[in-house]
């Protein structure tokens, strides 16, 4: 039976099995949206890839990921721009909803967050012709400011809405439950968000208490304190009815279990814990 509304991030399953494997147990499951990530990609090959996705009729609700703009210098300025462009042609192979943009931190030994920022919006102006040639939605996943130095200078909503209104409607925002619940103001920008018609995808797992691993700690839907039936419920009053996608990075847990008792427990916990 098809399981409508659930997407899952290859990423949940990546120490399991390859691409065409995390296909096959997704569809076994009745499961045929995900998101995969691009060294998975490229393992297989995307020509490849993009033929096991269209010929079982699966839709990508994302691909991870492009970003890491900020440079050191103008060589490793230029080096990321010209992936980001690939990973936009990768993307539009796929046909895929979006883009993530991890958007990277800082850049070196500075010490500038300001500069990093201006960096991401200033890189994303750049790419976006590209993208916007090729059909592709570049969807803004602003992290926990845990990662703020290494990963994603960009960690509220209302950060990665700012620059979404300067840079136009082809660019939005991927609302990660594991990096926004904690957002005082969450509520307002989801809402915001959806006014501006700019949530591209929705991203859930659960926050464990305590965790053990910043990165790879994330917790199985309803194991943890996110209060994920009422986040989707602000993101369905904002407009976006996509599908729920599951991204966990579980070290010590999830990705020493076996892939096929992992996405059934994703099924299940998706209809008993996420749906509003």
């Amino acid at each position: 039976m098809q399981v409508d509304g659930l997407s899952i991030n290859l990423a949940t399953i990546r120490e399991q099995c390859g691409f065409a494997k995390a296909v096959d147990i997704c569809l076994k499951h009745g499961i045929t949206a995900i998101a995969p990530w691009r060294d998975q990609v490229a393992k297989v090959g995307l020509d490849e890839a993009v033929r096991i996705v269209k010929s079982n009729g699966i839709k990508l609700t994302g691909l991870c990921r492009g970003g890491f703009f900020p440079a050191a210098n103008d060589a490793d300025w230029q080096k990321n721009l010209d992936d980001n462009r690939r990973a936009i042609d990768e993307a539009a192979a796929f046909s895929a909803d979006c883009l993530v943009l991890v958007v990277g931190g800082l850049p070196g030994a500075s010490k500038d967050i300001v500069a990093a920022r201006q960096m991401v919006f200033d890189g994303i102006a750049a790419v976006l012709p590209h993208a916007q040639a090729a059909g592709v939605k570049l969807a803004i996943e602003p992290l926990h400011p845990m990662y703020a130095a290494d990963r994603a200078c960009v960690n509220t909503l209302g950060q990665a809405l700012d620059m979404c209104e300067q840079l136009g409607e082809d660019v939005g925002v991927a609302v990660d439950v594991y990096h926004v619940w904690w957002d005082p103001d969450l509520a307002n920008q989801i809402a915001r968000a959806g006014s501006m018609k700019r949530i591209f995808a929705h991203h859930i797992c659960d926050w464990l208490v305590p965790t053990k691993d910043m990165l790879l700690d994330r917790g199985m839907m309803g194991d943890g304190v996110i209060d994920l039936k009422g986040i989707r419920r602000m993101v369905e009053a904002a407009g976006f009815f996509g599908a729920q996608e599951v991204e966990i990075f579980s070290v010590e847990n999830w990705w020493k279990r076996p892939a096929d008792e992992v996405i059934a427990t994703c099924v299940e916990r998706f209809r008993s814990c996420c749906q509003a």
